[in-house]
């Protein structure tokens, strides 16, 4: 039997995560975007904390990764000061391919390490799906305020 419709199809580039990757080692950057995009996720890239600033101001990302030590020691936070106050909230993270990150030591939640590949997307599906929980939430509270 012929069906002179078909069921419309969806659009799967509309529904995967953009994730904002800011790291200044080209090998790293290239290396991560990979891994990320077979994870499923749209990446874009940028080499330094700047260039990462006018992307976050560009485009809404549900996730951004940074290297803490890029052109200065403190360029990532930078990264990360920026996208907290961006109105659509993305979450955040320090993403370091060392086995011995700095950042590990003082603070241990805000890393991940890349080393474990499954690990890694695993880290980062959670952060994605935990920033969905607080948005989620957010508009709920929004519309029982109004």
């Amino acid at each position: 039997m012929y069906m002179s419709h078909t069921m419309p199809r969806r659009n799967s580039s509309l529904e995967l995560a953009r994730v904002l990757l800011a790291d200044d080692q080209p090998t790293s950057r290239l290396t991560l975007q990979t891994i990320l995009e077979a994870g499923g996720y749209r990446v874009d890239t940028a080499a330094s904390a700047a260039e990462a600033v006018v992307k976050l101001d560009e485009k809404e990302y549900e996730l951004v990764l940074t290297d803490l030590d890029m052109e200065t020691p403190d360029s990532g936070l930078k990264v990360l000061a920026h996208a907290r106050t961006m109105d659509y909230k993305p979450a955040t993270a320090v993403v370091s391919t060392e086995l011995t990150a700095p950042a590990k030591r003082s603070n241990p939640e805000m890393v991940i390490a890349s080393e474990n590949l499954p690990e890694f997307l695993s880290q980062v599906a959670t952060l994605i799906s935990a920033r969905a929980t607080r948005q989620v939430a957010r508009q709920l509270r929004m519309a029982a305020a109004s």
